[in-house]
């Protein structure tokens, strides 16, 4: 894969914020960037930001697969994380994640077959008095997610559908 000039640019103002002898300290912000337009990063991606940074391919990696806010696979267009540690499971994070997975049809992890939505289980979220939580599109955060509140929640995001 070969980085567009645009995308290049991007890279460029991210690593010109590190000493020179640090560009791989840009390595998140440059998977974000991949992310951002394609949606999801790559294996070729990954090279690509190596090769751009001087870094082995295996350490971009590593980053992309630590971090759950790095899609691996394509995605729906919304991303729902629901978190599943144990104080969210003390307040019924499983049931919720269960009542996603029904509502729409597919297993924690899969992507809806029109492709809106992807749903999976996700690591603390730092919001455990308000459990069970979610993170939308690794952006909004919602809290107290009952049943009502996620069959809500999902019809409002399909009327915003793209």
């Amino acid at each position: 894969m070969t980085l567009s000039a645009a995308t290049e640019a991007r890279f460029a103002r991210e690593v010109a914020k590190y000493p020179a002898d640090q560009k791989c300290s840009a390595v998140m912000a440059c998977l974000a960037i991949v992310q951002q337009e394609q949606g999801w990063v790559s294996p070729q991606s990954e090279a690509a930001i190596a090769a751009y940074l001087g870094m082995a391919p295996i350490a971009v990696h590593e980053v992309t697969s630590f971090y759950n806010m790095y899609n691996q696979q394509p995605v729906g267009q919304f991303k729902l994380n629901v978190c599943t540690n144990l104080p969210c499971q003390l307040r019924d994070g499983q049931k919720a994640l269960e009542h996603l997975c029904h509502k729409l049809g597919i297993e924690a992890g899969g992507t809806t077959p029109d492709g809106l939505f992807t749903v999976q289980p996700c690591e603390c979220l730092g919001a455990c008095a308000d459990a069970p939580v979610m993170l939308v599109n690794d952006r909004q955060m919602v809290s107290f997610m009952s049943n009502d509140r996620l069959d809500d929640l999902v019809d409002t995001l399909k009327a915003q559908a793209k």
